[in-house]
């Protein structure tokens, strides 16, 4: 068992990738992002999920401040950055407990954890911020059974999953829809799936959906990785991948679905939009966290190599060499080739969280590390 499975079999949490967990489309061909982390805010607690939404950057995690030139700035478990500037923003609502999700529609900005008050105001681990000010929606308030633990924003829905059982005294099975505009909980989409989803991605009119189950609407040969019809919930027969282990987290291009691995060491798989399999790249710990830009897979994790071949050991080992990779590498999107990029991080758990901008050239990274290639960086990071 890796070190993420013992965590959670401790913690009896996920430590997912979220939003992580968003899709993305492939832009043009650019320049790769510097090794270095631009000028961006730390923080003084583990960074869980990043959203983007055009030039402001959403954070969100076990954290009670930034930190910005050696100054710490109150921010409980929220923050936002101008993606641009690096500047903290002065969006600032507070969460009592853990922010392990954030997904951004329009003018709202949605969050899922384990907290019970969102600035004050009840709020069972699901609320509807304004992207703006911060203000809590009065309009969208559910009571929530189990935790959600990935969220995300399309096709005039927010999709929920986690470990949900009910949704205000109405039965949902770890999957959950509400309307963007009302904040109602969706009658329709409520597809069922056997053990606790992690991560979504949505495009071309799928809802991706990745995890630890094994059976979706009670159907076998959907594990851990499924698409599904964004209206009605049912299962898109025509990808099938059946992944051997957990799934973390997905992106998801014109062509391609990316995901990322836990198991013995850890993957970061490419499949076909049918369901097959393009290549594979083994780590020596699980791949938590996956996007991708351009050309490029970018894979987050705990772990601290590459493996040359698939073959792995005890704790995960490479059985047939390795090339430094601290919990960040960078992966060639055509075939999986290891790339020059570097960026090292350190500790442990390491990289639990990316999102994506193509229009900004740009990704974050967040988590629990501390330092970016020996150069101090709390937790979140910015590479453009």
């Amino acid at each position: 068992m890796t070190y993420r499975g013992k965590i959670r079999k401790q913690c009896m949490m996920v430590l997912g990738a979220l939003i992580v967990a968003v899709g993305t489309v492939a832009g043009p061909a650019q320049a790769a992002p510097s090794q270095s982390s631009d000028a961006v805010p730390g923080f003084n607690g583990t960074v869980r999920a990043v959203a983007y939404s055009g030039s402001t950057i959403y954070v969100g995690g076990d954290f009670t401040y930034a930190i910005v030139k050696g100054k710490s700035i109150a921010r409980t478990r929220l923050a936002a950055l101008n993606a641009s500037t690096g500047e903290l923003l002065p969006w600032a609502p507070t969460a009592d407990a853990r922010v392990k999700a954030i997904a951004v529609s329009g003018s709202s900005v949605y969050i899922g954890g384990e907290f019970t008050y969102v600035s004050g105001q009840k709020r069972d681990s699901l609320a509807r911020l304004d992207a703006t000010s911060g203000a809590v929606s009065s309009t969208f308030k559910h009571a929530i059974d189990g935790k959600p633990y990935a969220l995300a924003a399309a096709n005039g829905r927010l999709y929920v999953g986690g470990t949900i059982t009910k949704v205000s005294g109405q039965v949902r099975t770890r999957l959950a829809a509400f309307d963007l505009l009302t904040g109602a909980l969706d009658g329709t989409w409520k597809p069922i799936v056997d053990d606790q989803v992690e991560a979504f991605a949505t495009a071309s009119g799928r809802v991706y959906v990745g995890g630890k189950f094994h059976k979706v609407n009670s159907t076998s040969g959907y594990d851990r990785l499924v698409a599904l019809d964004p209206a009605s919930g049912a299962i898109v027969t025509g990808f099938k991948p059946k992944p051997a282990v957990i799934v973390f987290g997905i992106a998801v291009t014109g062509d391609s679905v990316y995901t990322a691995h836990g198991g013995q060491g850890g993957t970061a798989t490419a499949y076909t939009l049918s369901g097959g399999k393009r290549w594979s790249a083994t780590f020596d710990g699980d791949a938590q966290a996956i996007t991708s830009l351009g050309d490029t897979v970018y894979v987050g994790g705990h772990f601290d190599h590459a493996c040359r071949t698939a073959r792995t050991g005890d704790q995960g080992v490479c059985l047939d060499g390795s090339d430094p990779r601290v919990k960040l590498a960078a992966l060639d999107i055509a075939d999986g080739h290891l790339r020059d990029w570097t960026a090292d991080a350190n500790g442990i758990e390491g990289v639990l969280t990316m999102a994506v901008n193509p229009g900004l050239g740009a990704f974050a990274a967040g988590g629990a590390f501390t330092t970016i290639n020996g150069v101090t960086q709390k937790r979140f990071a910015q590479f453009s």
